[in-house]
């Protein structure tokens, strides 16, 4: 293929990608969220851990949703709670996620973060980034979200093909099969 034509052919794969890469109003949303829960990373870089922490869950609280995240983590059992136990668990679960990746978001140290890309069918949308670290191959991150009152946030993460709330679900259902839902709550209290 002649110089010129495998240029043009180029420029219009460039162009393509551009129009095809256009977010979703959820991963334009989540985009400007994680810009945001990155740039708190940069500037608390070097801070004691307990500033990190607090600015870090202050700006990432509205990405989550974390009652929608704890009843599908809970699946079948979450509808035999009561309202006051499905706040409590919601709480504990919270809790639960905050100290199981507070680690690993404090490790960030600049890393990029690619946006793949996105979809969105009524009211569920995943959104697809992969982390690029300095060394070492891509880890694909996706971001499942779900609408509610106009605004986008996560309900479930998954990690090389792996769901957060898939991983929970299991070891919860585990827990209350073979004890009770009363000693699920002590496990999440006891590890507080």
């Amino acid at each position: 293929m002649p110089f010129a034509r495998r240029a043009l052919a180029l420029v219009l794969i460039a162009l393509f990608w551009a129009a095809g890469a256009q977010a979703s109003p959820a991963g334009e949303q989540f985009k400007a969220d994680l810009n945001r829960v990155l740039k708190v990373l940069d500037e608390t870089e070097g801070q004691p851990v307990e500033v990190r922490r607090a600015a870090v869950r202050t700006v990432a609280e509205p990405v989550f949703d974390w009652r929608e995240m704890a009843s599908r983590a809970l699946a079948i059992h979450w509808q035999a709670r009561t309202e006051v136990e499905r706040a409590e668990f919601t709480r504990l679960f919270s809790d639960l996620i905050e100290r199981a990746y507070v680690t690993k978001v404090e490790r960030y140290t600049g890393e990029a973060v690619k946006f793949v890309g996105d979809r969105a069918e009524g009211s569920l949308a995943v959104v697809q980034t992969r982390l690029v670290p300095t060394k070492g191959p891509e880890v694909p991150i996706d971001y499942r979200l779900i609408e509610k009152d106009g605004r986008w946030r996560v309900y479930d993460v998954v990690i090389e093909g792996v769901s957060m709330v898939a991983n929970y679900r299991t070891q919860f259902d585990r827990v209350i099969r073979s004890s009770s839902y009363a000693e699920l709550v002590k496990r999440l209290k006891d590890k507080g």
